[in-house]
């Protein structure tokens, strides 16, 4: 678990689009560090206090961590049960024109977006990997900059598909979300006392 600086993380699919370099400028240009991440589809803006998670799950062992499919599922539900945990009120999946859509996401019940998850397999290993967007700020400048980046890629977004965990009711405060994925991580769903699991804050 951590919280990325400011920054805009564009998907492989967005390289691909005519207007990548243009949004890669409008992104600079307010402030936003644009790179390029390997996992997920389309670009996610973390504006300093939206968390990322990253979980290694080995695969050809005798843990039966299922298919591409059910690890998808698992870490939906795994990122669901964390946020309801803390009083948040969630539900599986996400608003019309959201930002990096896809069909593995949280939002807040009846609301807007709160986390996606994304997976690539490597060998012997699966990255599932998502982001959560914590506080109401983040969720404002999480529109802001990813309407004016979509729209230089051609990518439908609504502003108001932005939600956050605070909206939901859960807490403002990345470090206690944080440790609850962390936690629901490394002892749910997933196998007590999984060692792929590691907590990586920004100030260490």
């Amino acid at each position: 678990m951590w919280t990325p600086p400011r920054q805009v993380a564009f998907g492989r699919r967005d390289a691909r689009e005519p207007g990548f370099d243009c949004a890669k400028r409008i992104a600079a240009e307010r402030g936003f560090e644009p790179i390029e991440r390997d996992v997920g589809g389309r670009a996610v803006a973390y504006p300093g206090d939206t968390l990322a998670f990253a979980h290694a799950v080995p695969l050809g062992d005798d843990r039966n961590l299922g298919s591409v499919g059910e690890r998808y599922d698992r870490a939906t539900e795994t990122v669901l049960g964390a946020l309801r945990s803390l009083g948040a009120d969630v539900s599986r999946g996400e608003s019309p024109d959201s930002f990096c859509p896809g069909d593995h996401s949280v939002r807040v019940a009846g609301g807007g977006k709160v986390a996606g998850v994304a997976q690539r397999v490597r060998g012997d290993a699966a990255l599932v990997a998502g982001c959560v967007v914590v506080t109401r700020a983040d969720a404002r400048a999480v529109a802001e900059v990813t309407a004016a980046v979509y729209d230089a890629l051609g990518v439908p977004f609504d502003p108001e598909s932005v939600g956050s965990v605070a909206e939901a009711g859960g807490p403002g405060e990345p470090k206690t979300v944080a440790r609850a994925l962390e936690k629901a991580f490394v002892d749910g769903a997933w196998g007590e006392g999984d060692p792929q699991v590691a907590s990586v804050d920004r100030d260490s």
